[in-house]
């Protein structure tokens, strides 16, 4: 893996990779944290546009050039980024450069088009709100962060999204659409004679950019709850707690706690709760780690009768890992490492681990990560449980 500068400030990263596929991921160093509120859900919203016709190609066009080769073409969008992807046979890498450097480059922000993908964007909200599954981490987000602009999603909201108009998408695009606000990663079967033809496919000229102000989120001093009543069948809860952001050390102790909680089949949750009661179906955990927060909860679908036994199941194993065996240590461990690794075999994975990797200011993490997770210890998990988790946060989405 090695790492460029370009001089207009893009960084570049690549990795060689002898395989029949190249992956190049466009990351923009902006995401919903950056907005405020008459923007909320714009960073989401020009990901879409950007996928709508450019000076050079029609929406149907930019699909199409990837798609008929066999390739894939997407985006997606979270508090922190919005990246842009191709994973193409190497063969076609140059058709693939051109293609993601005209969208990033050249979009249009037609306004009759503006206002026909207003429409799939609302519609996008409105079906995430329908969906349980996904409105209670909503809802968990909104409950435990108090200052943090991640405490709102990143589709926005009705209301904003609504009015946004074209000059609100020039101004975020010329503010944070520049080159020094950039990663190119590419991996696969390329090595870095491709810079001078990167260089000359991305011209941007770099601008300043304002760095977001990291926010201090205020301390968890008492547990909170929130029920949200729905006519549904089943009901579905969130437990959790603020955690570290990913540059902290002890958030590869948060890894090995959400691996031994909620991993899987094997995992302590699942067979207390599923595998042995058989009280639900879905269960499972899951760790955040971003520029400066995090959090971490542990997630379970049942029926309504088994929201209080439930409750105590899992406070009850969180305490639990202050004893946590050392084979179970190792367990989760281990797990960690296959899944890390094995995941990474893929190329889009590794293209975009390590685009997170240098967000965070650590690229060398990509290949110490495994080494970090290691040397987490019994000591490092019960220390981290008395220190963070003391005042859980409850969501429950309640079936009537």
């Amino acid at each position: 893996m090695k790492r460029f500068v370009l001089k207009n400030g893009m960084v570049v990263l690549i990795k060689q990779r002898p395989t029949n596929s190249v992956a190049i991921e466009l990351t923009v160093k902006v995401g919903s944290n950056y907005e405020h509120d008459k923007i909320r859900g714009l960073s989401h919203f020009l990901e879409h546009m950007l996928f709508e016709g450019t000076n050079n190609r029609s929406a149907r066009q930019i699909a199409n050039e990837i798609e008929s080769i066999g390739g894939e073409i997407n985006a997606f969008t979270d508090n922190e980024r919005t990246s842009y992807y191709v994973v193409v046979l190497h063969k076609y890498f140059d058709r693939a450069l051109d293609v993601i450097s005209d969208i990033i480059q050249n979009p249009v922000f037609d306004e009759k088009i503006i206002d026909k993908e207003r429409k799939v964007v609302l519609d996008e909200i409105n079906l995430t709100t329908d969906d349980p599954k996904i409105h209670q981490w909503v809802l968990f987000q909104k409950l435990l962060y108090k200052k943090h602009n991640c405490r709102y999603p990143v589709y926005g909201t009705v209301d904003a999204v609504s009015g946004l108009k074209r000059k609100d998408f020039l101004e975020f695009y010329s503010k944070y659409y520049v080159p020094n606000n950039m990663i190119l990663s590419i991996v696969g079967n390329i090595d870095e004679r491709v810079l001078p033809k990167i260089e000359k496919a991305f011209m941007l000229i770099p601008k300043p950019v304002r760095k977001r102000k990291m926010i201090i989120e205020p301390k968890q001093v008492k547990s909170l709850s929130l029920v949200e009543k729905r006519k549904l069948m089943h009901s579905y809860i969130v437990l959790g707690y603020k955690s570290v952001p990913r540059s902290h050390p002890d958030s590869f102790v948060f890894d090995v706690i959400r691996s031994v909680l909620g991993r899987g089949q094997s995992s302590k949750l699942f067979q207390e709760i599923r595998t042995k009661r058989g009280l639900a179906y879905s269960v499972g955990a899951h760790y955040e780690a971003n520029v400066d927060y995090g959090w971490i909860a542990i997630y379970v679908g049942t029926d309504k009768k088994n929201l209080p036994k439930i409750r105590k199941i899992v406070l009850e194993e969180v305490q639990h890992l202050k004893k946590l065996s050392q084979e179970d240590l190792e367990d989760a461990i281990n797990f960690l490492e296959g899944d890390y690794l094995l995941s990474n075999e893929d190329n889009h994975t590794m293209a975009d681990t390590m685009s997170v990797w240098d967000i965070m200011g650590n690229l060398d993490m990509v290949d110490e990560y495994v080494k970090n997770v290691k040397e987490v210890s019994q000591a490092d998990v019960k220390r981290v449980v008395n220190k963070y988790f003391k005042h859980p946060v409850f969501i429950v989405i309640k079936q009537i």
